[in-house]
């Protein structure tokens, strides 16, 4: 849907800021109907600090990285080089949650990464573009991918003591009201003069790939932890590869087919794991 924005001539903090617009009334929403619930659980001042930082961090650092990266590079390749935030999700549970490293996890990543390096070295059709452009598009993504390995880290860590549905909406809200600032600070454009389109994909975005999707993994770090969310995230390759090649006109060849099996096969370890 960004790419399908871009063709519209539109850049990408706006693209963020229609996006999180649209998504902020539904977390207000929330907000105001389990607010007497929530008034009887108040947050002290280390936990609000932590929640504010989440929201920085993950959906608004970790979204503008991705946003300013997609104007480089291809969104195949883009959610390829997004897929190394599972290994820094083990590394910084590890070092900072004191989880171990299972031997279902690693060899879930090993697969997963062997098919990701069979899909990004025959990368015909999706590094499309300049030399230049494809570095400098690939580094912003792998802020990205840190940033939101740091997001689903510190999420695990935070969300027994607050629970889900409250620390969503919290850092959720942050993340909206921190584009909404960065937009006013340094854009002058006119965000009401793009064709009807923009506002369309904006509204999509803001539904389907931010508000469902906030909650549904904050509740599924609740219930297999961060390491394993991020590991089955592994499928965002292949179903990105594949809506690309639908809706955006990329390719994907026999060989990425194949690499796209065998990511799915290192998925399919985790979910019989858990089983």
């Amino acid at each position: 849907m960004v790419k399908l924005a871009y063709g519209y001539e539109i850049d990408e903090l706006s693209l963020l800021l229609l996006r999180m617009v649209f998504a902020l009334p539904f977390y207000l929403g929330v907000w105001a109907y389990k607010r007497s619930e929530w008034k009887e659980r108040p947050l002290g001042s280390k936990k609000w600090v932590g929640v504010i930082a989440l929201g920085l961090v993950g959906y608004y650092f970790a979204s503008f990285f991705d946003f300013k990266g997609l104007t480089y590079i291809s969104a195949s390749l883009e959610r390829l080089i997004l897929f190394t935030y599972p290994t820094i999700v083990l590394i910084l549970s590890a070092i900072f949650l004191k989880k171990k490293v299972t031997g279902f996890q690693l060899t879930a990543i090993l697969i997963t990464y062997a098919g990701l390096a069979i899909i990004f070295l025959d990368n015909q059709g999706i590094a499309s573009g300049a030399t230049e452009d494809v570095i400098t598009g690939s580094a912003f993504i792998l802020l990205s991918a840190f940033t939101y390995a740091i997001y689903l880290t510190g999420t695990n860590f935070m969300i027994g003591g607050i629970g889900t549905l409250r620390l969503t909406t919290i850092v959720m809200s942050m993340s909206c009201l921190s584009v909404i600032i960065h937009f006013s600070i340094v854009q002058t454009p006119d965000i009401f003069g793009y064709p009807y389109q923009v506002y369309v994909i904006g509204l999509l975005m803001a539904v389907f790939a931010t508000v469902l999707p906030s909650f549904m993994i904050n509740e599924a770090i609740k219930r297999i932890g961060a390491p394993d969310v991020s590991i089955l995230g592994s499928l965002g390759p292949v179903s990105t590869i594949t809506l690309s090649m639908i809706f955006l006109g990329e390719r994907l060849t026999l060989i990425q087919f194949f690499g796209a099996l065998v990511i799915i096969s290192g998925v399919a370890i985790i979910s019989l794991n858990k089983r």
